[in-house]
């Protein structure tokens, strides 16, 4: 059997999600580039060379998140370049589960590391910047969007919303109908 020898950017991609996958099920600090080598069927060693740091790897990893979000949203924009689009959009990544623990974990992270959270606050602030060129929103209603998405992705990340959502209680139910339509 012959390997495939992939090239630079596909091996990197492969790296990221592999990342996803560890940072995700792990948090930051709960995992290891060991872990992410494994996962990837690399060496832990090329892993430290092509990002140097855990900490460089799970910041390739929040901008990798961050960055799907904003070509999703650019995509949605082509075809309705509205809050509600963006906000359809943005449900569709639900089922990207590893996707949205890798931004809760950023966030939660970005409150001990000082690097990290310059990184996610930029992350972030692309993402504000982006939906208000895109949809040409107020900030008041941009900010309305993203504390509702912020609630998405919370439900999302609990099981409330989402492919694998639990049977709803009642505050689910309650709690939901309150959400924009989108």
């Amino acid at each position: 059997m012959t390997r495939t020898r992939l090239t630079a950017q596909e091996r990197h991609t492969q790296l990221l999600s592999a990342a996803l996958q560890a940072f995700a099920e792990g948090g930051y600090a709960g995992t290891t580039t060991d872990q992410v080598a494994r996962i990837a069927g690399v060496s832990q060693p090329y892993v430290i060379r092509l990002f140097r740091t855990k900490q460089e790897l799970f910041l390739a990893t929040v901008r990798h998140a961050s960055d799907r979000i904003e070509q999703k949203w650019r995509a949605a924009a082509a075809k309705e370049p509205t809050l509600p689009g963006l906000g359809r959009a943005y449900k569709e990544l639900l089922a990207e589960k590893e996707l949205l623990a890798v931004l809760l974990h950023g966030y939660a992270a970005a409150a001990a590391d000082p690097v990290i959270g310059e990184a996610v606050r930029d992350s972030y602030g692309n993402l504000y910047t982006v939906v208000r060129e895109l949809t040409g929103a107020s900030a008041e209603e941009v900010r309305d969007f993203f504390a509702s998405g912020m609630l998405i992705t919370v439900l999302g990340a609990i099981r409330v919303l989402g492919p694998d959502a639990v049977p709803a209680q009642p505050w689910m139910t309650e709690l939901l109908s309150t959400l924009p339509p989108a």
